[in-house]
């Protein structure tokens, strides 16, 4: 069988903007993951207290929320392209003004106002929209399975940043420049990444666009609700269950993960990038998969299924005695935990109005965005406490497994285009 077979047909014939939408998926999930092995080392080596970096954190995702909002809900009136280019640049200045300074307000005003991810994973405007647009030039059927990708290209991206950050630090600590400036070169390369981010953005077609008469044509006012309107009952049930998923992970964002192993087992960072590289690695693989298990048993339960074993998982790596055996289960819980990423994008795409799709996933995503927001502060708080850092693990998992139930029962029954009889 020749290398193109092995490609899916989904992928063989996804268009220019498809393809541009990958590869800014995969530069921005680069930067998100070198900046995320480190940044909680980086603001400690400033001089900042584990609880002002909670704050920090909290204060960044918060701001994030507010851009997202700001973009997302206008990118279907004013234009897909305009507003990532947007996202795009916020990014950037983020990462130069993170670079510049250690005044705990600046980097606070940098973080509100810019674009920063401590976890690793998705913030700022650019999920929802890039979901829209690509919803928008890729069929209903393929839908699941493009997305499924997408999603396995930003967790090769974000192992690649993980282990490429980790080990760049490790590197330059070893030659000419301290600590802190080691950890800011990658900082300032998290900032080259948002002004590449641009130049790409700006090779998006009007093909990614709505058309103007199916905006004007749904009835969406600046009166609806954020850009949503028909589709508002299922945002606004759809958003309060991400929110409370999110906030239960915000307890152990991948920067904080990372600080827990290295409190927990002094595990440097270098080693850190390398096990957050397979763990990123292994969690793409697995949103191939959803794809498959979608087909055979919907969207709704194999979001379920998939994520409330992963949640488990996650309360038992603070229980295992050595670090072998916590970061086994920790490779183990990243195998299945992000098998419901595809397939809750594709259901919201799938269960809104196509000309609400950036709205929707905006509002969907800043939800999400809130929930995490709120929870660094708590965290921050408990990892400043040496008894206390296992804590968070344990918050988390159960309410994410609560999150799990509550979608099943509210969800199971309301199915996609796709999947009607």
């Amino acid at each position: 069988m020749s290398l193109m077979g092995l490609i899916p047909v989904s992928l063989r014939t996804l268009p220019r903007d498809g393809v541009l939408l990958f590869v800014s998926r995969f530069t921005r999930l680069f930067a998100y993951g070198a900046l995320s092995v480190i940044l909680v080392f980086y603001l400690v080596s400033l001089g900042l207290t584990e609880t002002q970096v909670g704050v920090l954190l909290t204060a960044t995702l918060a701001g994030d929320i507010a851009i997202s909002l700001l973009l997302t809900t206008r990118a279907d009136r004013m234009g897909r392209r305009r507003m990532l280019i947007v996202g795009a640049i916020l990014m950037a200045c983020a990462g130069v003004a993170f670079a510049s300074t250690k005044n705990l307000l600046f980097l606070i005003i940098a973080g509100t106002i810019g674009v920063i991810s401590p976890s690793g994973h998705e913030v700022g405007p650019f999920l929802s929209i890039e979901q829209a647009a690509l919803a928008h030039v890729v069929s209903a059927r393929s839908r699941t399975e493009v997305f499924a990708w997408y999603t396995l290209a930003g967790s090769l991206a974000t192992a690649l940043g993980a282990l490429c950050g980790g080990t760049a630090a490790g590197i330059v600590q070893k030659t000419w420049l301290s600590t802190s400036n080691s950890y800011r070169v990658v900082v300032l390369l998290y900032a080259v990444l948002g002004v590449a981010l641009a130049l790409l953005f700006t090779r998006l077609s009007s093909s990614t666009e709505v058309e103007p008469s199916a905006a004007e044509g749904s009835g969406v006012s600046t009166r609806d609700f954020l850009g949503v309107g028909r589709s508002r009952s299922i945002v606004l049930k759809l958003s309060s269950l991400f929110a409370l998923d999110s906030f239960g992970g915000g307890f152990v964002v991948q920067s904080f993960a990372a600080y827990w192993f290295y409190l927990r087992f002094g595990v440097p960072p270098a080693k850190l990038g390398l096990i957050f590289f397979w763990a990123n690695i292994l969690a793409g693989i697995s949103a191939l998969l959803a794809s498959r298990l979608a087909r055979r048993i919907g969207l709704v339960r194999t979001m379920v299924v998939t994520h409330l074993p992963s949640n488990v998982l996650l309360i038992l790596v603070p229980l295992m005695p050595n670090l072998t055996l916590a970061v086994l289960v920790l490779l183990v819980r990243f195998s299945i935990s992000q098998m419901d990423v595809p397939t809750r994008q594709s259901y919201t795409m799938a269960v809104v109005r196509p000309e609400e799709r950036s709205a929707a996933g905006g509002v969907t995503g800043v939800a999400r965005t809130a929930g995490a927001a709120i929870s660094p502060v708590f965290a921050g708080f408990l990892f400043a406490r040496p008894a206390l850092i296992s804590i968070p693990f344990f918050i988390a998992g159960a309410l994410k497994i609560a999150y799990d139930l509550l979608l099943y029962k509210q969800f199971v029954a309301v199915r996609p285009p796709e999947e009607a009889d």
